[in-house]
């Protein structure tokens, strides 16, 4: 019983995790919500989460606005098949994350498949309650 009142009194003294730690859990699910929700053309989501001033800068060096990049999205000029995390590490910063990744991401675009492995930037900043996708910035790597 002195043991279960111990780890009790332990856990109380440590107290809630850091605000840090609930915003980098929570930016770090936006981004696999992100994700899931490319891949499997979930507009709803994508509508809600990305930033009105997207900015979208793709692995080919193609910036676009969130209008032209959602608008590919659903008129499926872009298709993602698959966007696999290998690594995600978050950064928050108050209301805005910067979450850096390593993926590898395969679909068609314009009639184009193409299969890229690259690092990702992506910020991520908390309006209204809900974390949006502000700006992309994706780099090939070999």
């Amino acid at each position: 019983m002195k043991r279960y009142v111990l780890l009790l009194a332990l856990i109380l003294a440590a107290g809630p995790p850091p605000a840090g730690a609930a915003a980098q859990d929570e930016a770090a699910r936006a981004e696999k919500a992100w994700a899931a929700a490319v891949v499997a053309g979930d507009q709803a989501t994508l509508d809600r989460i990305l930033a009105e001033g997207l900015i979208y800068t793709h692995s080919s060096g193609l910036v676009e606005d969130r209008s032209v990049y959602f608008g590919k999205l659903k008129s499926g000029a872009l298709k993602y098949e698959a966007i696999e995390h290998e690594s995600i590490t978050v950064k928050p910063y108050g209301n805005t994350a910067i979450v850096h990744s390593k993926a590898r991401m395969r679909g068609v675009s314009d009639g184009k498949p193409f299969n890229v492995y690259s690092v990702m930037t992506h910020t991520w900043v908390k309006q209204g309650g809900v974390w949006k996708l502000a700006a992309h910035q994706a780099t090939r790597l070999p």
